[in-house]
């Protein structure tokens, strides 16, 4: 992520704001109106029934309020001719489920294809009556490209419940497909937060609290609310001191400390490095392009070998930062692949040799471009590059739709046979500025259609981003990290380091509010 004070380079991207999310539930079905049980899901795809069926072959409609006709089968199937619909012209609750018996114990996992206009109080699948808690995921918004949520559960008894609902307002839709229900697992191994700002934060005065209110070590907090990954941007000679060798150490400590993971994401700059920057260190100018690599390499092992002498071993490595146009510019540009791969084998020698357990990961920005990581990673592998997990940036506001990206981690991911993770993504819980500096997000014009700026808005985004990397298949979806989660509104934290009076643009996409109490998105960190 690079911030920059004019609003011409950092609006790329915006959609209209649409209704809020909400929270409330379906009450659990009474055990009276459970359909006829299979030993498989019948009728997956709504291809048994015509346009108008309320309760679908294989399938059972419950409403408390005798609202069954708002669930019905109508065209437009995301294969097929049909589709699970729910929708009416007035407020509505319903499920439309199906009951599973004759299943051997063990874990499972839901499948579906799916897409909603948003503004419910609730949308979510479930898996629930099968021996253990109930699990559900809820669905996107996304009103144009079908996306794919799965939720897995353990089955002790035998049977399960497979779950559509719908607590909606007048007008509310939403549309399931192509369900399946099979052996296996899923969760995220990564649900990680970049604290890169943090000490400096501290230094000048900066403090956390709980979402109760109480004051407490923010990293502390980011871990009891579910994070188990921090990361760590490096520069190599800030002009403020900051995200230097010595501070990433001490913040890494902190981190394990509290059984946290660690990811070292190095810059190979003295400042912000992505796809329109990647400048060369000062103390590197002037080098040719061979001292360059034994830079790389020296900078590299120099930061993780003090790392590892304090026992504070990196897990992961970033390998540049954003690095779609390459890095150490000229030399190291995608306009020279062969030098680029020299610098980024340079750098992945150093972490193995510092520790081979270490994953090197892979970073680009534009998360939903799939033709720039087809392209980048081609290269890549032509290259003899060598790495483990591909990293992608994705902010709606800029990368375009879920979709998009899901689309893209679905195909990186299998051509290629690595981890993927989203290393960075935020979201505003509100627009307006606490310190007087122009927010990067400040305007409803730039937000994503359905996610409003608010803690409802904030906490949907980061769970949707989380669920769709979740469902990339075969379990390469390796985690989801959140961008500067501690990054609040303190004097001299600005985002030049250069300049002591530049100003926070992101204190309104942090995970702590105003008050500098957590907020509520950030209990999407202790996702399964």
């Amino acid at each position: 992520m690079h911030l920059t004070p004019t609003r011409s380079r950092i609006r790329l991207r915006a959609a209209a704001v649409a209704a809020a999310l909400g929270a409330l539930l379906l009450a659990p079905l009474p055990a009276a109106q459970q359909a006829e049980a299979a030993a498989t899901l019948t009728n997956a795809g709504f291809e048994s029934d015509a346009t108008g069926t309320a309760t679908p072959a294989g399938w059972s409609t419950y409403s408390a309020a005798g609202q069954n006709a708002a669930s019905f089968t109508e065209a437009g199937g995301r294969s097929g001719g049909y589709r699970l619909s729910h929708w009416s012209a007035s407020a509505y609750k319903v499920e439309t489920y199906q009951y599973l018996s004759g299943l051997a114990n063990g874990t499972y996992t839901l499948s579906a294809w799916v897409r909603s206009g948003g503004g419910q109080n609730a949308a979510y699948l479930a898996l629930r009556n099968c021996g253990s808690a109930e699990q559900r995921t809820d669905l996107p918004v996304t009103s144009s490209g079908w996306i794919r949520i799965v939720t897995s559960v353990t089955v002790t008894g035998g049977a399960c419940t497979v779950s559509i609902n719908s607590d909606a307002k007048a007008g509310n839709w939403l549309n399931v497909d192509d369900l399946t229900f099979t052996s296996g697992s899923t969760g995220l191994a990564v649900r990680g937060v970049d604290v890169s700002s943090l000490k400096k934060s501290e230094d000048l005065g900066g403090t956390y609290r709980t979402s109760a209110g109480t004051t407490g070590d923010p990293v502390a907090i980011l871990k009891n609310a579910g994070a188990n990954y921090g990361r760590l941007k490096v520069w190599v000679n800030p002009a403020d001191g900051y995200n230097n060798k010595a501070r990433v150490l001490a913040t890494a400590q902190r981190i394990k400390a509290q059984g946290m993971k660690l990811l070292v994401d190095f810059h190979y700059s003295d400042i912000w490095a992505d796809p329109g920057a990647q400048s060369k260190p000062a103390a590197w100018q002037g080098h040719s392009y061979a001292q360059l690599r034994t830079d790389v390499y020296n900078h590299t092992y120099d930061v993780l070998n003090a790392l590892k002498a304090q026992g504070t071993t990196a897990d992961m490595v970033q390998i540049g930062n954003e690095i779609n146009t390459g890095m150490l510019w000229p030399e190291g540009s995608t306009s020279n692949w062969p030098q680029l791969a020299g610098l980024l084998n340079s750098g992945i020698s150093a972490a193995k040799a510092v520790s081979s357990n270490t994953q090197i990961a892979l970073h680009l920005a534009n998360g939903g471009d799939n033709a720039l990581y087809r392209t980048w990673f081609d290269n890549a592998t032509a290259q003899g590059v060598s790495y483990d997990v591909i990293a992608f940036s994705f902010y709606g506001y800029w990368h375009g739709a879920l979709s998009s990206l899901q689309a893209n981690l679905d195909d990186i991911s299998a051509r290629y046979g690595k981890k993927v993770m989203v290393a960075e993504t935020a979201y505003p819980f509100r627009l307006d500025s606490e310190d007087g500096h122009e927010n990067i997000i400040d305007l409803s014009s730039e937000l994503v259609s359905g996610y409003p700026a608010g803690a409802a808005g904030q906490s949907a985004w980061l769970r949707d981003v989380m669920n769709v990397v979740e469902a990339v298949p075969n379990g390469r979806g390796l985690g989801v990290f959140y961008w500067e989660p501690t990054w609040t509104a303190v004097t001299g934290n600005g985002w030049d380091p250069t300049d002591s009076s530049s100003g926070n643009g992101w204190e309104n996409q942090a995970l702590f509010d105003y008050d500098s109490k957590l907020l509520p998105a950030a209990t999407w960190l202790a996702h399964r």
